[in-house]
């Protein structure tokens, strides 16, 4: 066929194209059923063989399979999110799950638990760290979510401090964004208080201190409670997540109003047993040394002689001595491997005490 006629071939109709895409929905449908039908089987067979049904291992494996399988144009963010929704509503068919957080309602501990398990398990909203980490070893909830580091403000103390006397262990980590927005049910020239955490308003000082700075600024105990109270108050507006505004039927007025747009906010995800090896895998441990000169050296020499990767170290006073102090480190690779298995027994001969708090997948995307 010559160029010419090709050029004269008529280009398919808007309805034509739409016509297309919805046999193609049909096609998706039936196929995302067919998908579900064998998750149901796969959930009677973990629940036969006392099987967890969430496996951070396998969810590892099949997001990084949908990222090699994607040829575009579709960027690899939409389809992560969609299968997130998908393995949400496998753990509905499987059994449902109850996931918990710390509360209230709306905070970013919620925003990166939707983020990480969908829209399709079970919330509880928890009052403080503690209550998560007791909540998941009763087994009143099945998993539970914390925040662990912040790329600006360091190690969530609060976290650090429950593994030093409880049973539950990581399985997951994930990574959040922190993006913070000015949340209001009115216009902006109708705003005259601004409330939100403290901590907050220190991460949006320039933008405050520039576009409302004739705004009164208030203090609230969590991003939440200053969404709800913007949702009450006429003239009130919240700094808070885009959860929280949709929570209390609040506007974005202005988005991603923080200083650093790079703050990210690392969360374990905790549970009765670690997770199995995906591949890329990391072990946190948690130890404490004898008061002594190269002590702490002693330990991490271990780790460096055996070629293990340290991608973190934190310290938490013991609380039970004077100048004591557990530590606790990240290390590249699973529990389950020789290596690892043999680094940390050769580093327990140096402690006092070294605890093994789970091995987990390495998060590779920030949610």
């Amino acid at each position: 066929m010559s160029s010419e006629a090709t050029s004269r071939d008529p280009q398919p109709s808007l309805d034509q194209l739409r016509a297309r895409i919805d046999a193609l929905d049909a096609q998706i449908v039936e196929l995302l059923n067919a998908r579900a039908s064998i998750v149901v089987e796969v959930g009677r067979l973990k629940q036969q063989a006392n099987i967890p049904i969430y496996s951070p291992d396998r969810e590892k494996m099949v997001m990084e399979k949908v990222r090699q399988l994607n040829k575009g144009p579709l960027p690899n963010s939409c389809l992560e999110a969609v299968y997130r929704e998908l393995m949400s509503g496998s753990f509905a068919l499987e059994k449902p799950l109850r996931i918990g957080y710390l509360g209230p309602a709306g905070s970013f501990s919620h925003l990166a638990a939707v983020r990480k398990f969908g829209s399709s398990v079970e919330y509880v909203p928890l009052s403080d760290i503690p209550s998560v980490f007791n909540e998941v070893v009763r087994g009143h909830i099945d998993y539970g979510l914390v925040p662990v580091e912040n790329s600006i403000g360091g190690g969530i103390v609060d976290t650090l401090d429950e593994f030093l006397h409880t049973s539950a262990r990581i399985c997951a980590e994930v990574l959040i964004t922190v993006h913070h927005n000015l949340l209001a049910k009115e216009p902006w020239e109708q705003v005259k208080r601004i409330y939100s955490k403290p901590e907050v308003f220190a991460q949006c000082r320039q933008w405050l201190g520039s576009a409302a700075k004739d705004r009164e600024i208030e203090p609230a105990a969590s991003t939440s409670r200053a969404a709800e109270m913007a949702s009450k108050q006429p003239g009130v507006a919240a700094i808070g997540s885009t959860l929280a505004g949709e929570l209390y039927g609040l506007h974005v007025l202005f988005e991603n109003i923080e200083d650093n747009p790079d703050n990210v906010t690392r969360f374990f995800v905790i549970g009765r047993e670690s997770a199995k090896r995906s591949g890329e895998d990391k072990t946190a441990i948690m130890f404490t040394t004898a008061h002594k000169p190269g002590a702490l050296a002693e330990v991490l020499d271990v780790f460096r002689d055996a070629g293990i990767n340290l991608t973190d170290i934190e310290k938490r006073p013991s609380k039970k001595v004077n100048w004591e102090y557990y530590f606790f480190i990240d290390a590249q690779g699973h529990l389950d491997e020789p290596k690892m298995k043999d680094a940390v027994e050769a580093a327990r001969q140096h402690c006092l005490q070294l605890t093994v708090l789970g091995s987990y997948p390495r998060a590779v995307e920030v949610l």
